[in-house]
This record gives C-alpha cells, structure tokens and sequence, in this order.
C-alpha cells in the first residue's frame, strides 16, 4: 500500500480583497479589480495544491477542526472535489468555521481579519487520533503557533505519536503571535526531519538576521534539516544533506503571495513522498512556490502536476 501524507492545521475560507491600498479606510467606497472567495487555511492550501501533485484519490489525509455550517460545508465539498481524505476532520456545531479577510496590495504583499473565536485558532491535541493510521509515511503540521492550543509539549506528542508510526515528521511555521521563541518550543523541534519557515519567523523565534544564523539554532533544538523561504531570493536550507542558498525561479512575475509558502512545502512534500533527492525536493518547492504567486488566491496558481513540471522545463532552457 502507498504511504499517505497527513496535513494538519487550519482550514478556513479566504475572501480575497485586490489591489488594496493603504489608504482604503479614509475612503468611503474603493473599486478594486478583484473580490473573490476561496478555501484557504496553511493546512488546507498545502493539502489541496499537494493532492493536485500527486493526481490520487486520498493519498492526502488532513487533520482539522471545522464547525457545523455552511462554510465548513464548503470546505468538505472542496475536500471531496480535490481527492482530500476527511476522515479525521472534526466538526464542532458550537464553533464558526474560520473565514479570513485578506487584502492584498498592489506588490502581492497581505494583510488579514481574522476571527479569533472561531474554528481558525480552536485545533487542540484531543482532535488528533491517538495512534496514527500504519500508512500515514509523511506527517507535516501547518502551521506552528497557528493554534494557540497546541504549545511546544502538545506538539512534542504530536510529533512523536507520528513517529511512533514510523512517519517523517514536518511542520511549517508562521509568525509568532505572544514573543516566543525557539526555546519555547524546543521539545517540538526535537521531533522534526524538516521545517519550512520564512526569513521573518525565523529573525522572530531566533533574534537573529542572517538566514545561516537562524538556521543554526534551529539545528541546535534538534531539527534535522530547515528550510528558511527568502521570497524572490529562493531558499536558504541547511542539514546534513545540503547546505546553502538556492535559487528562486527566474522571471516570476509576483501577483499575491497568498499561500506561496503552503505551496512551497506541498512541492517539497509531493517530492519527498517520491524518494527523490533533498535538491530535487527544494526544487520541487521553489517552483511551487513561484507559480502560487503568479494569481491570485491560495491555491490558483497550481491545477495539476505538468504545469509544475513544464515550468521546471521552461526554467532549464533560461
């Protein structure tokens, strides 16, 4: 039997606002290009644009806390349509499925309203089995300090519950939100083959500002290889394996930067999951990520495996 890959993480839906400027709230009415809804959420983004590399029915398994209505609804729909296994996704009738307000201005960068009450930040150490399916091969959560529940000890026992299973264990990280740092989460980090984290969660976790500096007390918790995203720079990756700065795709043309980073560790996951190489992974990942920023919305840029591997094609011949 194939192995599987379990996401776990939020999954919410995004109302995406483009281009915003940031003087939209002295202006009673601002036309803009593009209003548009769409699933999103680290762990669903990475699940959905994973699944549409692999091209197999539930080979993606994601793990998540949705309420009984119908934006959660939406989101099972959206599972089922793309191959997404649900089987321990957790619906909740006392909670609102999280759905975001993301403006993106005219360089790609956002901005979010969020709810903090509902199913965005409510994922808790009892919604996760406690054994892991034997064929669950990859388990990656997205994203650390998303859940304000699961702290470094929760998420120690997450981690090593899939590891009990044999899984490789991964996490991706966003922004710290109370000023912890990486001693806070210390026991997690023991536990991880693979981070993906961007330049500014790093300098965050780490207090420093040079991605070898950053990568090196990350090493120093215990992570056996991390993935620093640098944006148009590419990706700096440090570990046993591979060490250095690695090269973004050239001539992306940058439109929103919603969700490139969810897509990026999807690539690097899809190809994992392959056996190939820790370089073909990252390139796997750069390429992902460069094609989520190319539209707008978390998972447009990305419909099937040949759109990946044509691009990485086109980039071989620049």
């Amino acid at each position: 039997m194939k192995k599987k890959i379990m996401i776990a993480g939020a999954g919410i839906l995004d109302v995406l606002v483009r281009p915003v400027e940031r003087d939209v709230f002295e202006k009673g009415s601002v036309p803009v290009e593009t209003i548009q809804i769409s699933t999103g959420g680290d762990a669903l983004n990475e699940a959905t644009v994973l699944a549409r590399l692999l091209e197999e029915e539930n080979q993606v398994e994601l793990v998540t806390v949705l309420g009984k209505d119908r934006a959660g609804g939406t989101i099972l729909e959206h599972c089922r349509k793309e191959g997404i296994g649900t089987e321990l996704v957790i619906e909740e009738a006392s909670l609102e499925t999280g759905v975001n307000i993301v403006m993106v201005e005219k360089n790609g960068s956002r901005s979010f309203f969020t709810n903090p009450r509902s199913s965005l930040r409510k994922l808790a150490l009892t919604h996760f089995p406690e054994k892991f399916p034997k064929e669950t091969g990859i388990f990656c959560l997205a994203s650390i300090f998303v859940s304000p529940k699961l702290g470094g000890s929760e998420l120690a026992e997450i981690f090593e519950r899939a590891k009990m299973q044999g899984s490789c264990v991964c996490a991706d990280m966003t922004k710290c939100k109370n000023g912890e740092t990486v001693e806070d989460i210390r026991e997690a980090l023991a536990c991880l083959d693979y981070l993906f984290v961007n330049e500014e969660e790093a300098a965050m976790v780490t207090g420093k500002k040079q991605p070898d500096d950053m990568a090196e007390e990350f090493l120093a918790c215990g992570v056996k290889t991390v993935l620093i995203k640098c944006g148009a720079r590419g990706c700096y990756v440090k570990g046993k394996e591979a060490e250095g700065q690695f090269p973004a795709v050239p001539g992306t043309r940058c439109l929103d930067t919603t969700g490139a980073g969810d897509s990026f560790a999807a690539g690097f996951l899809c190809a994992l999951s392959e056996g190939r190489s820790l370089k073909e992974c990252i390139r796997w990942a750069n390429t992902c990520g460069a094609l989520a920023t190319e539209k707008t919305g978390a998972c447009e840029g990305i419909q099937n495996r040949r759109q990946v591997l044509e691009r990485m094609k086109q980039w071989d011949r620049l």
